[in-house]
């Protein structure tokens, strides 16, 4: 298994797919390439799997497979890379949305507070703003709402209010700038949950995690074939919301559009009433697995 990420729920997202041997299928995460090596796995030689990540380093780690095709792009668009590979729809869609062990472990990343580097968080090296240009540039009541919004950071607007005067003094760079920034505030005994929601809010905010998320959502209902799958691995309420609320009406509001008569109808069907969770084994052997959920569907009215 590669060291760059452990796949989280593997057996279960697998099974989730009902993969055919000879059907085409996306890894919308590819990450540390786990997911992509099961799915392969299940192919036979005429099967296709098309993987998407927007981290040059996840590409790295992609086996020689003539059955592989990997998209160095943002997952939100799904869709057309699907149709410009020549596949007007697919049999499964596999995404894991969490953030990968590799950009966590790797300090400079700026993903953890664990390390003193560059405040930088983005996934896709090339774009332009960092969570130091956030901290640095963004009005007091952004700050608030970012917190607020995107880490349920308890006392956001006091948070915000701490890291506008401590960037009057010098600009926050560092992890370790922030984190002394907001020291005054940090709950004894829960100072690394308090910083880590800190970080996902701004993580959020940097990659646009959430707008991604629902382009790819929208994205993926288009591609899949009639009882076609999609499974989706969530690791916080706002994703696994959106989510829940796609599966259940196909928006992002969860409210079925329903007709003058009164019919309506959704694109999806999940296959199961509740997520499946990880088992006690995994989540021993894998902490970052201990918030996953995994929600599965079907597509119905293709």
């Amino acid at each position: 298994m590669s060291a760059y990420h452990i796949p989280v729920l593997l057996e279960e997202s697998i099974e989730a797919l009902a993969i055919k041997p000879g059907g085409v299928y996306v890894d919308a995460t590819f990450g540390g390439g786990g997911h992509s090596r099961a799915i392969l796995g299940k192919l036979g030689p005429t099967g296709q799997l098309i993987a998407f990540d927007k981290d040059a380093d996840a590409l790295a780690n992609a086996p020689q497979d003539k059955r592989l095709i990997l998209v160095h792009n943002n997952f939100r668009f799904v869709h057309n890379f699907v149709k410009f590979h020549g596949y007007p729809q697919v049999d499964g869609i596999l995404a894991d949305l969490g953030v990968s062990s590799h950009q966590f472990d790797t300090g400079e990343r700026g993903f953890s507070f664990r390390f003193d580097a560059p405040l930088d968080m983005r996934m896709n090296q090339a774009a332009a703003r960092t969570a130091a240009d956030v901290v640095t540039e963004a009005e007091e009541a952004d700050l608030e709402r970012i917190m607020r919004l995107y880490g349920e950071v308890e006392n956001s607007r006091r948070a915000a209010a701490l890291i506008v005067k401590a960037r009057e003094s010098a600009p926050l760079r560092t992890t370790g700038d922030l984190s002394r920034a907001l020291e005054s505030i940090l709950p004894k005994l829960a100072e690394h949950k308090y910083l880590a929601k800190v970080f996902q809010a701004l993580r959020i905010e940097v990659n646009g995690e959430l707008d991604d998320l629902e382009g790819f959502l929208q994205g993926a209902i288009k591609s899949l074939k009639g009882d076609g799958r999609i499974a989706v691995i969530t690791y916080h309420s706002l994703e696994d919301r959106l989510v829940k609320n796609y599966f259940k009406a196909g928006n992002a509001q969860g409210e079925i559009v329903r007709d003058l008569m009164g019919r309506g109808s959704a694109p999806l069907e999940n296959v199961a009433r509740k997520p499946i969770l990880p088992r006690e084994e995994e989540i021993a052997g894998n902490t970052r697995a201990r918030s996953a959920k995994l929600r599965v569907a079907r597509r119905v009215n293709a």
